[in-house]
């Protein structure tokens, strides 16, 4: 982390949140047998994880993990890719797992496998919300709702256990 940095959120506050997201999950699905957590690529896929591992220890039904691989700077995506073929989606709620939503670009991009496949409900869960909506994609689950300019950067650090944390850039 850069000096400039400002931390938001710790460790453990991000563990409270993550906690947290997770008993409202099962709160809004407990009468599924089962359900998707599609994590985007790098820290919303570790995010997912995460996730995975708390409803485990909460929730009775199966929770299955998918990594959604994209390019988050490229402007526009070619065919967005999920890394596990075998997991079926079909009739199951699928919650979108990421660590910010700025914009809902990522996010939209994001849900284009699943809008062919007829799945049950499918939801948004984020650590940080930023609210500069230019997409119309809301989170149905959010850690930490945070203010910021559009100048100012929002960093989630989940893989690095020595930084972990929400950053201010």
């Amino acid at each position: 982390m850069t000096t400039s940095a400002q931390l938001i959120l710790t460790a453990e506050q991000l563990r409270q949140k993550i906690r947290r997201i997770a008993f409202q999950i099962y709160e809004n699905n407990f009468e599924e047998s089962a359900l998707v957590l599609a994590g985007i690529s790098g820290e919303g896929y570790v995010f997912a994880r995460r996730l995975q591992e708390a409803l485990a220890h909460i929730a009775p039904f199966d929770v299955s993990l998918l990594r959604i691989d994209l390019d988050k700077h490229q402007q526009a995506q070619p065919a967005v890719q999920l890394s596990e073929a075998h997991v079926e989606v079909a009739d199951k709620v699928v919650i979108v797992v990421d660590d910010v939503l700025n914009t809902g670009r990522t996010l939209t991009f994001s849900l284009q496998p699943f809008l062919t496949t007829p799945v049950r409900k499918l939801q948004v869960a984020v650590l940080v919300d930023r609210n500069h909506p230019r997409y119309p994609v809301a989170a149905d689950y959010k850690g930490y709702a945070l203010s910021t300019t559009l100048a100012e950067h929002v960093q989630v650090v989940l893989s690095d256990t020595e930084n972990e944390g929400v950053y201010l850039l």
